[in-house]
Formats: C-alpha cells, sequence, structure tokens
C-alpha cells in the first residue's frame, strides 16, 4: 500500500498500549496494531527506500519486522521491567551486509507523543570503543571528527556516558569529551506534527538523515571497517 503518513490511530495505540501494557489488553487490540502500527510502518519503509539510497548506497531498507521494523514485544528475560511490549514504533536502516546496531545506520523512532530521527551508532562494541578513542587521540581522524560534528546544524550528540575519561585516557585533551561517550550518534527529536500523518514525512525523515550521514560515514571509515 501507497504510504500516506501515521494515522492518528496509529499515535491513540501507541498511548492505549502506554497505559494498557499487557497481553491480555494487546490481544484485544491486536486489529489496530495490524492496521495503525504494522501497515503504515511497512509502507513507511518501502517509501523511503529510494530516497536512502541517494543517501546511501550501503543501506538496507527491509519492510518487515525483524528486518527494518522493530518486534512490538519486549525482550524482559533478564529486565527488572517486565512490561511485555514497547510503547514506540522502531524502524532501523542500517548500512552493509550485517543488521544490528554493530552497523552504523539511520533510526526512526514514533512515540505517543513526538519523534526521534538520526543516525550513528547506540553502542560500541569492546573492539568498536577501543578503535574509537583511538581515532578521537589520533590528529587526523579526531580532526575530521570535530569537523564533522560542527557541521550537523543542531542536530544533538548523546548525554555522556562517564562522568570522567577513563584511567589511561588523557583527561586534558581537547577532544576529551568524546573520550566519555560510548556511542556516537545524532538525534533529531520534535512532537508531532501535521506531517507525521502525511506522505511529505518521508521527506522530512530524509532531509533529517541526510544531515545526520556524515557521523555514520566518519563511524564507518574509522571504526566500524576494517579488521
Amino acid at each position: 500500500m501507497p504510504f500516506t503518513g501515521f494515522p492518528p490511530e496509529t499515535f491513540a495505540f501507541l498511548k492505549g498500549l502506554a497505559r494498557n501494557n499487557s497481553k491480555e489488553w494487546f490481544e484485544k487490540h491486536r486489529e489496530d496494531y495490524e492496521q495503525f502500527h504494522l501497515a503504515p510502518a511497512k509502507a513507511f519503509v518501502e517509501a523511503i527506500g529510494p530516497g536512502l539510497k541517494k543517501i546511501s548506497k550501503a543501506v538496507n531498507a527491509e519492510p518487515k519486522v525483524n528486518g527494518s521494523i522493530f518486534r512490538i514485544n519486549r525482550d524482559v528475560r533478564f529486565s527488572k521491567d517486565k512490561r511485555p511490549y514497547k510503547t514506540t514504533l522502531d524502524l532501523w536502516f542500517w548500512e552493509g551486509e550485517k543488521r544490528g546496531w554493530e552497523s552504523p545506520g539511520f533510526y526512526l523512532r514514533l512515540m505517543p507523543d513526538g519523534y526521534m530521527a538520526g543516525a550513528g551508532l547506540h553502542g560500541f562494541t569492546p573492539d568498536q570503543l577501543k578503535k574509537y578513542r583511538a581515532a578521537v587521540l589520533d590528529e587526523k581522524a579526531g580532526a575530521a571528527l570535530v569537523k564533522t560534528v560542527q557541521k550537523l546544524e543542531g542536530l544533538k550528540l548523546p548525554e555522556p556516558a562517564r562522568k570522567k575519561v577513563p584511567r589511561g585516557l588523557p583527561a586534558d585533551h581537547p577532544r576529551s569529551p568524546f573520550l566519555l561517550l560510548d556511542g556516537l550518534y545524532c538525534t533529531h527529536e520534535a512532537p508531532l506534527r501535521k506531517s507525521v500523518h502525511s506522505p511529505a514525512f518521508v521527506a522530512q525523515c530524509l532531509e533529517i538523515f541526510a544531515r545526520a550521514h556524515p557521523l555514520s560515514q566518519w563511524l564507518g571509515k574509522y571504526v566500524t571497517s576494517g579488521p
């Protein structure tokens, strides 16, 4: 089906699920999930795919659950929070052959009252973290990172993951704030606007992704590529 926007019912479903996060409620509203959550998500992925390819030839846009659409079920096996369902609609467009958060890519999260979109890596593997810190300290790679961040045009970097620079790294280094991060991404967050309910939302997201992509390119060059 063509993408005509995420209807108001999408967000009504998320709000209802936030108030009644139980299997019983979800099963009673499964038709709403299929019609207002899953169907427009698939249509959005199909609609944005060609535009994403213009930003990155290596991007993947798969209109299915466990493709670009995240499962609504939460993994509660090792969590104290036993609520069974996510109250967001999460989409992920990864770059490269391997799907997952270990690859840089573009993400979109729809929340009951807003959305966020951006690009990057939300968390580094141990090997990636080692390469990232070395790149921050390297004069060429570090200078390229600073230049990239300065051009992000209003997109926000993550909050520091730690209060102090890790032991063994120079706390007085001019790029030491980057050493406080355990992942690197940039985000645009906004309340719901009318455009979310229209086909124009595709172009709106593509504009954000295009602005954010240089950060993923830096990560691809210095953190996720090579041995």
